[in-house]
């Protein structure tokens, strides 16, 4: 008779030292003493309750082909099964002649004329498994209550820590990743300005050099669950539960509040629709009467137009030259003044601040300059396998143009960092040490930079037919000088706002 063997061992049962040869070895001697044909071998490393068993339903289609007879070989029971949910696809084929199960250790062999003992012994075993498998997962799942109760996370660690060994128990730990922690922090810290929508938060994280532990660029996908993962604050999410953890939280709740109030759309900037012209106020600006944001368009390649409702009828759209509009908020650079006794502690404030941007450039070369070093060694190693012939040419010159390009990529951020890649601080510290150049420093600022500033100064900002009408954050609502703009004395309760 013609035969197949099956030997399976679970992953953790091959941890653990169970041998797929043994199996085997077992059952071709079986075969041979039994006088059986072994036509074809299966050995599978998976769960057998576990999803579709691809390899189990190989097994059982091309038994189906076959002419004759077949004899499946398995060390025991529970190799073939450990439930009841393959039992009826095993009896079919019983029942139409196509099979027979040889069970070795159990010496138990079922066929269509099996008696009840036969088939009561089989079904023994699969009870037995199934007790088994049951007993496996009530342990894991009390050892997860256990470990979740604890503080311990299950799971891979996410981007901005790292799984690791505790070098004190030897237990499996998190610890925060030191090349990504300031770049996850970066992402946070500029997402909850309300500047920025994901997909440019996503854009400004590769440019400042994030990448996923195998190398690749922050997808927005990536970026919309770092933004929405509570763990970075010290909570890990549990099948919709959260619960505290006991690694080191990279933000503050705070902080993490204030992300999910722009990524809501709670915020001052609701959803910012990506578009192909870079403008300044797009996503920053609401129409006063629609409470909507205020769309941009431009007109023959050059002139921008900021379109609104029409406050005297709200059916009418309404056209405003962006110049406009940047004429009145430049007038409110123009009226920043900072009153002596307070400079002293703004410039403490921003000199830590700004050391927190050198922080960052350095962490930003050094993990750049291991990256530089990790493709050149990689790329003189391709260079070896391609000498000892253990590589074709096409897939050298494959895998040399992926690193080539992200060296290259490596490079340029390293120059830019370099250069001193911290504009933007550098032009909000002259904005308040130099109050007097705050325009000046406005108008010269590149469209991002004046993005920054913006959402830097104004907490709010609306369109009222062509007026703007805006609020500051503290402490800039202190340091505008109304003396000398008297037409824009706010009512008493109100915001500032000019036209008021």
């Amino acid at each position: 008779m013609k035969a197949v063997i099956l030997a399976r061992v679970s992953t953790k049962e091959q941890e653990d030292g169970h041998s797929l040869d043994a199996q085997i070895a077992n059952l071709r001697r079986y075969a041979e003493r039994e006088n059986l044909d072994i036509i074809k071998e299966y050995t599978v490393i998976e769960s057998s309750t576990k999803g579709d068993r691809p390899e189990f339903v190989r097994m059982i289609d091309f038994i189906k082909c076959q002419k004759e007879r077949i004899a499946v070989v398995v060390d025991t029971v529970d190799r073939l099964q450990r439930s009841f949910k393959e039992t009826p696809i095993l009896n079919e084929l019983l029942q139409k002649d196509i099979l027979e199960l040889h069970f070795v250790k159990e010496n138990n062999v079922l066929s269509k004329d099996a008696n009840s003992t036969q088939k009561l012994m089989w079904n023994m075993g699969v009870v037995m498994a199934q007790s088994y498998t049951d007993s496996l997962s009530d342990n894991v799942k009390r050892s997860v209550k256990h470990k979740i109760n604890n503080g311990e996370w299950i799971g891979v660690a996410p981007l901005g820590y790292l799984n690791a060994l505790d070098g004190m128990t030897a237990k499996k730990t998190v610890i925060a990743d030191p090349e990504r922690t300031y770049l996850i922090r970066q992402v946070f810290e500029q997402y909850a300005t309300g500047v920025y929508s994901l997909a440019e938060m996503c854009r400004k994280a590769n440019e400042w050099g994030l990448r996923s532990l195998k190398g690749n660029k922050i997808s927005s996908q990536t970026m919309h669950g770092i933004i929405r993962n509570p763990f970075y604050y010290g909570m890990m999410r549990v099948k919709g539960e959260l619960y505290p953890h006991k690694y080191e939280a990279l933000i503050t709740k705070d902080l993490f509040d204030a992300c999910e109030v722009v990524r809501t759309g709670r915020g001052r900037v609701n959803k910012v629709v990506e578009t192909k012209y870079p403008f300044i106020l797009r996503g920053l600006l609401k129409c006063a009467v629609s409470g909507r944001n205020v769309t941009c368009d431009i007109k023959k390649g050059k002139h921008i137009y900021l379109i609104s409702r029409d406050p005297s009828n709200s059916e009418r759209k309404l056209w405003t030259n962006e110049n406009i509009v940047l004429e009145q908020i430049g007038e409110v650079f123009k009226s920043i003044q900072i009153p002596d006794d307070l400079m002293g502690d703004i410039t403490k404030h921003l000199k830590k601040t700004h050391q927190s941007e050198k922080d960052f450039h350095h962490e930003s070369i050094k993990s750049l300059r291991k990256e530089a070093d990790l493709i050149t060694s990689r790329l003189d190693k391709l260079l070896d396998m391609l000498m000892d012939e253990s590589i074709t040419k096409d897939m050298y010159s494959r895998k040399q143009t992926q690193l080539m390009q992200r060296r290259q990529e490596v490079n340029d951020l390293l120059e830019r960092h370099h250069s001193g890649d911290d504009q933007f601080k550098i032009a909000v510290s002259t904005l308040v040490t130099l109050a007097s150049k705050a325009y000046e420093i406005f108008e010269r600022s590149t469209v991002d930079e004046k993005r920054q500033l913006m959402g830097y100064v104004f907490s709010n900002l609306e369109l009222e037919g062509s007026k703007v009408r805006f609020s500051l954050k503290k402490p800039f609502d202190m340091f505008v000088d109304l003396g000398s703009y008297k037409e824009w004395l706010p009512r008493k309760g109100s915001n500032l706002r000019p036209g008021d």
